[in-house]
């Protein structure tokens, strides 16, 4: 992939304002209808449906959930969509500590422009650490 063209940094963008909504099928309505979704190397969600659901369980655990989209990366034939991620688990369940981790998506597109593949990945233990942490919560 050569250079990132303004059609590609709006799509994502809009896929940031998405996840912000905690809109989970507005989510999902980015990747083809058989996409997938891997968050750090776990089974894949296969199907708008699935990623929907995944979507969804961050912005029950997150309700106040924020997205930034810090940089958008071309890489050979992927994209790197990076992000930072804000909120509190106030979820069910939740420990009630404010969380803020980045990490990226690697996106392979579908000829349609909708993501065929997401390969997400974010620090789990520096999740962890944040969701039981007694530290002062992050910014």
């Amino acid at each position: 992939m050569q250079e990132i063209d303004a059609q590609v940094r709006e799509f994502a963008a809009c896929y940031t304002d998405a996840w912000c909504n905690r809109d989970p099928n507005r989510v999902a309505s980015f990747f083809a209808a058989t996409g997938s979704l891997t968050v750090n190397d776990g089974p894949p969600a296969i199907g708008r449906p699935a990623i929907a659901d995944v979507a969804m369980s961050f912005m029950t655990a997150f309700p106040d959930l924020r997205v930034m989209m810090n940089e958008l990366r071309a890489r050979e034939d992927r994209l790197e969509y990076h992000w930072t991620l804000i909120g509190t688990n106030s979820g069910p369940g939740g420990t009630g500590r404010r969380v803020r981790i980045s990490g990226f998506e690697l996106w392979r597109l579908a000829s349609d422009g909708l993501i065929a593949c997401s390969e997400g990945t974010f620090d789990k233990a520096e999740y962890q650490r944040q969701l039981s942490s007694t530290l002062p919560n992050p910014g």
